[in-house]
């Protein structure tokens, strides 16, 4: 029961994200072994929204920037895509393309995405969801990696777009 209030409450955040071109796009870009990006940017999006929403922070913030924090839309596998490292490349990219597809992403969103590989890359998080966005991501990475991710694919996925 619980989950099915908190995933309506996500799917509320994040809808017209999940409806654009651009995010379903990603379910073709492979990411971690035996997940694509869409699927990975969908559980870090998830897992930060629980978080935040947990801790009386802006869960909204967390979920939108969590969703969109691989919106990079290369295959980061083909090196001719980028220059440099996919590390410190993606990042860039993704906010490109997020500020692209949202003219009214916020600030906190926007950190959210360009520090999500911190300590890895410079950028700094500004704020406890940008902190708690980057978290999810090296956990969710660590459970694709891993191969736990496919034991909780079991419950109830998101709803097809329209």
């Amino acid at each position: 029961m619980r989950y099915s209030i908190n995933l309506r409450c996500y799917v509320a955040c994040v809808q017209d994200l999940l409806d654009s071109p651009q995010v379903q796009s990603m379910r073709q870009i492979p990411h971690h072994p035996g997940v694509n990006c869409y699927d990975h940017s969908v559980f870090v999006s998830y897992v930060a929204f629980r978080l935040a929403r947990r801790c009386s922070l802006n869960y909204m913030a967390a979920a939108r920037g969590g969703l969109l924090h691989d919106l990079y839309l290369y295959n980061s596998h083909d090196r001719s895509q980028y220059e440099g490292n996919q590390c410190f490349a993606h990042p860039k990219a993704a906010l490109r393309n997020a500020r692209a597809l949202c003219a009214d992403l916020t600030p906190m969103e926007e950190n959210i995405i360009i520090s999500h590989m911190w300590p890895l890359a410079r950028r700094m998080p500004h704020s406890r969801e940008a902190v708690i966005v980057g978290l999810s991501d090296k956990l969710c990475a660590a459970m694709e990696v891993f191969g736990l991710y496919r034991y909780l694919k079991r419950k109830p996925h998101l709803p097809a777009p329209a």
